[in-house]
């Protein structure tokens, strides 16, 4: 049975992909998800902050006279602080790609155009097959425009992408006034792959302390309908792969995203709830269905269910819309 799939260039042996989170900030947890059977991983995120730490840190060594050295592949400079997290990163993806069969995809987490875009030439240096660009804010202040945010995401692939010759996928929000648009700008600027959606940090209230109680939570099973939706919305259109992420829990829902048409699905929660050997679940699972369906291969059934090429998906998700309520409605009056 053929599961082979193609991603941002990349000949992936599955369509399975462990995307970023805590398993992979370590070799050993690197090791563990492709011993596991996840086609592809990408690291866990280097953040925007860390690299403006950096970047200061720098300035004001050699502002105080410090000696200064051209960083290359092979060294990587041995200071205290902030310089720490880069570092580590970028000896982790070159001992990853060293030990590990599979593509390493390394993480860049930021919003705003600048200087540290270009710390991903280090990280293509470093063996990357690819960069996963997490275009994550959240602007709560009511004089920052949309456009405004959306032009400066742009701004950031197109730095990122003069700075690498590697493949660039770009992480999008769920949030942006029209999805399908910057979808659009985002492939029309460069960007190789869409991964849909990032997931925004949402702090709950503790009521005895009278705290917020920051941190991001595990995903559910439904979230996965979002994604799913602009994923088979998208896919007639898009003229790059789509990976699914969020919601991916069971080999029910690996199936839902290949049908829906993506190129690759993404998980993230059940690995870490289940452990990276349940990987191998979800692709015996998959490959169960597909025997059952009478499938050979992931390509005769990818975007099976994606919306029409010469539809209207604007009158198609309407009439979902209305068909989901009117079947909610028929069953509450039914129940009463």
């Amino acid at each position: 049975m053929d599961l082979a799939t193609d991603y941002m260039g990349l000949s992936l042996r599955s369509p399975l992909v462990a995307s970023a989170s805590p398993a992979s900030y370590t070799l050993d947890g690197v090791q563990r998800l492709a011993d596991g059977g996840v086609a592809a991983i990408v690291l866990h995120s280097l953040f925007e902050e860390d690299l403006l730490e950096q970047a200061e840190r720098h300035s004001a060594l050699a502002e105080a006279g410090s000696e200064s050295f051209a960083e290359s592949l092979s060294y990587f400079p041995e200071t205290a602080g902030a310089d720490v997290e880069p570092r580590r990163y970028l000896k982790l993806v070159e001992r990853s790609v060293a030990a590990v069969q599979v593509p390493v995809i390394a993480s860049l987490n930021g919003a705003s155009p600048g200087s540290w875009a270009r710390y991903a030439r280090q990280i293509q240096e470093a063996g990357a097959a690819g960069v996963e660009l997490n275009l994550y804010s959240s602007p709560v202040g009511p004089a920052t425009p949309g456009r405004w945010l959306e032009d400066a995401h742009l701004d950031v692939l197109g730095l990122v992408k003069a700075a690498v010759d590697v493949p660039v996928a770009v992480k999008m929000s769920p949030c942006y006034s029209s999805v399908a648009e910057m979808a659009t700008r985002f492939i029309e600027a460069g960007a190789d792959a869409l991964v849909l959606f990032s997931r925004f940090v949402q702090p709950d209230i503790d009521p005895e302390t009278l705290a917020l109680v920051p941190g991001v939570g595990l995903s559910a099973p439904t979230e996965g309908r979002l994604p799913r939706t602009w994923v088979a919305l998208l896919r007639p259109g898009a003229r790059v792969p789509l990976a699914l992420s969020t919601g991916t829990h069971s080999p029910e829902d690996l199936v839902k995203g290949l049908l829906a048409g993506a190129d690759v699905v993404m998980s993230t929660s059940a690995l870490l709830r289940h452990g990276p050997q349940y990987a191998a679940v979800l692709l015996d699972g998959l490959q169960a269905w597909m025997e059952g369906k009478g499938y050979d291969s992931v390509s005769q059934f990818r975007g099976l269910l994606a919306a029409p090429a010469d539809g209207d998906a604007r009158a198609r998700e309407r009439a979902g819309y209305v068909d989901a309520l009117r079947a909610a409605n028929a069953h509450q009056a039914g129940s009463w």
